[in-house]
């Protein structure tokens, strides 16, 4: 008699999530690999040239720097355009969280499939928050800590404040916390609501509702509390507390649709 030996269920399901995922890892590796290598070019490149001409002459005609311009590749303009799109990545998260990693399989039956044969409903969420909160958060970390680094290193030729959101959000693990906020916040419309696109426009629209929320609600916060880190670190700590809130209510909403 020939012993045969398969795979547990939990690491099969792991592999399958891995595969259909996949894709969308990809993209997010792209996408911090871009703007990694944009804000170090800002640095190691654009910043020192924009400094050398400082000093040169100004031409007569149209009062630009004589060794040129363009607003496409202005250091600051640069800066703020990935402050801002790094500020608002959490909305695009969100989308992908709700429509692609929960709603579909939901809409198509796949995640019932997944429950009566290898793992349990809250396995299955589990599963799914973990594979995708660990790049996230750790491709997060490295944004901001590049776009910080950039920012305290230049900040003399960079004319963003810190109380800006393109500065604050970014430059701490305020950025990470958001994207896990999206999503977790994705995660709750996919379940709720069941199906790809309605899941992917309802996550997408309340996380940026959630993010504009936050902008006032961490103002008051520069009052009782000083310098940046102390308000940085309250609103992180803000929207952590959020996010598992999203989370405890997608398991304890799954575990009502399981029963």
């Amino acid at each position: 008699m020939t012993a045969t030996t398969t795979a547990p269920p939990a690491a099969s399901a792991r592999r399958s999530l891995s595969r259909l995922h996949r894709p969308a890892l990809l993209v997010w590796a792209a996408f911090v690999l871009l703007v990694t290598g944009w804000l170090l070019w800002l640095h190691l490149s654009e910043l020192p040239a924009e400094r050398a001409c400082q000093g040169f002459s100004y031409s007569t005609e149209d009062n630009l720097p004589s060794c040129g311009y363009s607003a496409l590749t202005d250091a600051n303009n640069v800066f703020n355009f990935l402050g801002d799109v790094l500020t608002y990545s959490c909305v695009a998260v969100a989308a992908w969280a709700g429509g692609a990693l929960v709603g579909r399989e939901l809409e198509s039956g796949t995640a019932k499939l997944a429950w009566t044969q290898s793992v349990s409903p809250a396995r299955w969420l589990a599963g799914k928050l973990t594979a995708a909160a660990l790049p996230l958060a750790a491709g997060g970390g490295l944004l901001a800590l590049v776009f910080g680094w950039v920012w305290s290193a230049d900040r003399e030729s960079l004319v963003s404040d810190w109380t800006w959101d393109r500065v604050f959000i970014p430059h701490g693990p305020l950025l990470p916390a958001l994207l896990l906020l999206g999503l977790a916040v994705g995660a709750l419309a996919g379940i709720a609501l069941r199906r790809t696109l309605p899941a992917l426009a309802v996550a997408a629209a309340a996380t940026l509702v959630v993010r504009l929320y936050l902008r006032e609600a961490w103002k008051p916060l520069r009052g009782p509390l000083h310098g940046f880190w102390a308000v940085h670190l309250s609103a992180t700590a803000m929207v952590l507390v959020l996010a598992a809130a999203a989370v405890a209510g997608a398991f304890s909403l799954l575990r009502r649709q399981a029963r």
